[in-house]
Formats: structure tokens, C-alpha cells, sequence
């Protein structure tokens, strides 16, 4: 049986020692070591990054507020990112209990490092119920994930040569030891193709199994929903954010949770990007399972400028 929302998956850590480093990476990034009532610790992955990832606080951060919820699971998170995390120094985050209501509650979450806040994340949970509306948009028509993997890339014809010269970060979305799995749809882009429309598509999932905690699978996709989303508005220009001209960083995050599904199976993040004005890109990203089943939506402004002379 699955786990309630909230509870501690460390017996899981234990059960599952042998998997993948990227596994275990995940596991621990959001297993929260709790400091007293309403407190609780994160620590970040050892890397060579100067800032913590943003998806890492979402998802610590959420995981904080499930942690004081019992029998409920997020529907919705809202978000900002006040300043740059420090990963050399552990997170603390504080829950504040808004509202324990009959069908909904509400938590607000603050990151702290060095006194100040960092982060502030608005946590809703709902009770499952039965509704006479239920529709959704439909799922974009693109290749599998199989069809995207390293090996049937470099069959393409178009690819053979470019394939050999491919830049370090993107061979690094084909290694299996990285916390989250990314294939990207549109490759070309990465090249210098423009994407008029600014609509792109990558499959994500954990890099190995994840326990059967829903609450520890809704946490883990608000951890790799951040992952590439202001690519949308870099597309539209050929260029990505790899760019050593660009200096880009999240700025607010929204995500809402519509139906079940596991973050350790194959979702296509389909995205897009509306607008780009003043320096601040907005964009937006609806994910579904392979079957077209739409799982989650999301929003995200960034600040998208470029290096000064």
C-alpha cells in the first residue's frame, strides 16, 4: 500500500542502498532531517554548481509541508525565488499552518540560509473527490522516448556528424547517473535551429524507481519541473541557456497536480513561452503521461539577460 502523505521514507533509503547513484541522490535531496516542530533541515548534493538548483528547494520545500499533513496530497504550489541558495550550507525551512479545513489545507514554507529567507513556497492540499467536470487538453504528437535515446539519435542521418561534436551538457542528459532522465524532442535547437512558435518537448523521469509514496512522486516531478522550462523562450532565438552570454534565473514557479502518476515512469514536459519582455521570460508547461493522461501544468517566470561587455 502506498505511504500517507507526510510520512518518512527512511526504512525505503535503507531498502533501496543498492540502486542507482542518481536514485539515491533524489532520495536524499528530499529526505528533510526534521529539527523540531515545524523546522526542518536540507542539505544539497555535492556539485560544482555556485547556486543551488531551483527545482531542489521546490521540491524540499514541498516536502516540508507534506511532512505536516496527514491524508492529503498538493494540488497546487505557488512560488518565489527571493536569492541565490548557497549549496554549501543547509536549508532550513519553516512550515506555517495556514488552514486545516474539511476538504482543503494550506502550509507556507520559508527557505533560510544565513538569517534571510531565500525561498517562500504557498503549499494547497486536497481530499480526492468525485466531479461531474473532468476534461483536459490533448497530449502533443511526438516520438516515444525510446525513439530519443543516444543510440537511435546518432542512426539519424541529420545528426551522424553533429552527433561526434555534441556539447558536454547535452551528452549529460544521456548518463544515467543524474538524479532526473532527460530526452530532448526538438535536438536541433541546441544547434542553432530557431523554433518559431517556441514550442518544445522533453521526456523526463527519475533516473531509477522510486518507493510508492505519492506524496514523495508529486515532490519529486516539482524537483525536475524546473529543469529546462526558460529553454521555451531561448528557442524561439536558436540559443539556450547554456549560453555563456546569458545570464538567466527563476524568478516565481506555479504548479498544479491534476491526476495521479509516477515520477519514476516516462512524462512528456511539453512547453512553451508566450512572452519575453524587460528582461523576464514567461513560460508555460503541461505534462503528461505516455498514454496522454495530462498529470501536472506549470508556470514560470524567469529573468532572462544578457552579459554585459
Amino acid at each position: 500500500m502506498p505511504a500517507k502523505a507526510g510520512r518518512s521514507r527512511r526504512p525505503s533509503q535503507r531498502k533501496h542502498h543498492a540502486m542507482s547513484k542518481g536514485l539515491i541522490d533524489l532520495i536524499s535531496i528530499l529526505d528533510l532531517e526534521p529539527i523540531e516542530v515545524n523546522l526542518f533541515r536540507g542539505n544539497s548534493p555535492k556539485t560544482s554548481w555556485q547556486r543551488v538548483f531551483g527545482g531542489q528547494v521546490i521540491g524540499q520545500a514541498m516536502m516540508a509541508a507534506c511532512r505536516t499533513v496527514e491524508g492529503r496530497l498538493p494540488h497546487s504550489l505557488h512560488c518565489y525565488f527571493i536569492l541565490p541558495g548557497d549549496p554549501q550550507v543547509p536549508i532550513i525551512y519553516q512550515v506555517e499552518r495556514l488552514r486545516d479545513g474539511k476538504s482543503y489545507a494550506t502550509r507556507r514554507v520559508t527557505a533560510i540560509q544565513h538569517g534571510n529567507a531565500i525561498f517562500s513556497i504557498m503549499v494547497s492540499f486536497h481530499s480526492d473527490e468525485e466531479s461531474a467536470f473532468n476534461h483536459q487538453d490533448k497530449m502533443p504528437d511526438v516520438p516515444p522516448p525510446e525513439k530519443l535515446t543516444a543510440e537511435e539519435i546518432s542512426k539519424q542521418p541529420m545528426f551522424q556528424e553533429v552527433f561526434q561534436r555534441m556539447p558536454d551538457f547535452i551528452r549529460r542528459y544521456y548518463e544515467s547517473d543524474r538524479p532526473i532522465e532527460l530526452r530532448p524532442v526538438e535536438l536541433s535547437r541546441y544547434f542553432g535551429e530557431k523554433i518559431d512558435d517556441g514550442r518544445i518537448h522533453v521526456w523526463i523521469r527519475t533516473a531509477a524507481k522510486l518507493p510508492d509514496d505519492p506524496a514523495l512522486h508529486l515532490c519529486a516531478l516539482a524537483y525536475a519541473s524546473d529543469f529546462s522550462l526558460l529553454d521555451a523562450v531561448m528557442a524561439r532565438y536558436g540559443r539556450t541557456l547554456f549560453d555563456k552570454r546569458m545570464m538567466p534565473a527563476s524568478l516565481d514557479h506555479a504548479m498544479w497536480f491534476h491526476r495521479p502518476f509516477r515520477a519514476d515512469e516516462w512524462l512528456l514536459y511539453a512547453q512553451d513561452s508566450p512572452s519575453a519582455q524587460g528582461g523576464r521570460g514567461l513560460t508555460r508547461g503541461s505534462i503528461f503521461k505516455p498514454d496522454g493522461t495530462l498529470v501536472a501544468s506549470v508556470a514560470q517566470e524567469g529573468s532572462i539577460r544578457e552579459r554585459r561587455s
